[in-house]
């Protein structure tokens, strides 16, 4: 028997999704591990227990049972009280765990000696790919805004020509053209809206027009030097969001629904919508806010809710992937078996290389200590 890797329940309010599928547990034993799945945990992503049995793993009835003996741990969101509780010493956890949020969290995983890893670290460079899982999940939730949002708008999103008259497109505009702002703009394109899209990074202006949509941003100095070497957006200058924010005015007004997916890593999210934004909106049109966890991009958003302002509709719902858990789940669950074969050696044996570039950079605690950078103190 290898390594052993337990598969729990998720104990984060309305999480769906799981850090393992029977696909992703048959790929795990062929790396050389073991794999302990606590009953009932695939349920709301739509995998049963007897899938899990029939791909080798072994169903036991407790998170306890689970994680007792385990090597180590992967969740989707952080472990609860009682998985830390019967984690063993010195054991690897891995999850996305929202680093910078979480120093309660850190503090029990350095307590508990636990070998932790955010998911939320991985680097983004093309040999981690594969592992990038706030990429696989802000992909889904990118596509799932725009399902979102023409749920919350009265009418058709592509032009329809019928014998009672035409139907016009709707008018979709992405704010944030990361990987959800990308996944947003192809599917709103494929339902057939007038999709426009705006970006700090200059590097974004292409990959809209690829995709058929329109740019819209103040191309001037700031903007074009705009982005980390990590290709995440920088903080913009007050005066640079002032002038961002006088083009966007004219361009919201005449919009039917917005996306925004602003997000900086380690700070609250940017505010690109204000309520005079909103307000000058028309009757029947929709925002939907993918930062609204981080504080939200739109001024007048609630978690959890859809408020209504003016009969502007802003959808604030969390964990937009974790609405289409079965594929959400599928995507993460690779991510952690490519991420899992850096754990293990060829000859099955437990051995992380911790000055491998990966591992090192998503390391946030080891042998008592919270060690990533960003993190101490």
């Amino acid at each position: 028997m290898g390594p052993r890797i337990a598969i729990t329940r998720e104990s984060h309010a309305g999480e769906t999704r799981v850090a393992a599928t029977p696909e992703s547990v048959k790929k795990l034993i062929a790396l050389g591990f073991s794999v302990s799945v606590e009953a009932g945990a695939g349920l709301a992503a739509a995998y049963p227990d007897e899938d899990y049995a029939a791909s080798g793993a072994s169903l036991v009835s407790s998170l306890q049972e689970a994680v007792a003996d385990a090597d180590i741990l992967f969740k989707v969101r952080n472990p609860s009280e009682a998985e830390l509780a019967a984690l063993k010493p010195g054991a690897i956890f891995a999850g996305l765990i929202n680093p910078y949020q979480s120093k309660p969290l850190l503090t029990a995983l350095a307590e508990r000696k636990a070998t932790a890893f955010a998911m939320e670290f991985i680097p983004r460079i093309t040999r981690a790919q594969a592992m990038d899982a706030l990429s696989s999940q802000a992909n889904l939730a990118g596509y799932r805004a725009v399902i979102e949002g023409a749920e919350a708008y009265g009418r058709a999103l592509p032009m329809m020509m019928t014998a009672a008259g035409t139907v016009a497109a709707a008018k979709v505009f992405v704010m944030g053209v990361g990987v959800a702002g990308l996944q947003a703009i192809a599917t709103a394109r494929r339902l057939g809206a007038v999709v426009t899209a705006t970006d700090v990074r200059p590097a974004t202006k292409e990959q809209v027009e690829s995709l058929g949509a329109k740019f819209l941003a103040v191309e001037d100095e700031e903007f074009k030097n705009a982005q980390t070497a990590g290709g995440y957006a920088k903080e913009m200058s007050a005066e640079y969001q002032a002038k961002q924010a006088a083009l966007t005015a004219e361009h919201i007004k005449k919009q039917d629904i917005v996306i925004t997916t602003a997000l900086i890593p380690g700070r609250a999210a940017p505010r690109l919508v204000t309520a005079a934004h909103v307000a000058s909106m028309r009757a029947g049109s929709v925002l939907v806010d993918l930062a609204v966890e981080q504080g939200g991009n739109v001024e007048g958003a609630k978690l959890g809710e859809i408020a209504n302002i003016g009969g502007v509709k802003i959808v604030g719902f969390p964990n937009l992937a974790g609405r289409i858990a079965t594929d959400a789940s599928a995507l993460y669950a690779r991510n952690l078996v490519n991420f899992a074969g850096l754990l293990i050696t060829k000859e099955g044996a437990l051995s992380p290389d911790f000055e491998d570039e990966i591992l090192k950079a998503a390391l946030v605690a080891k042998g008592g200590d919270i060690v990533h950078p960003a993190l101490k103190g």
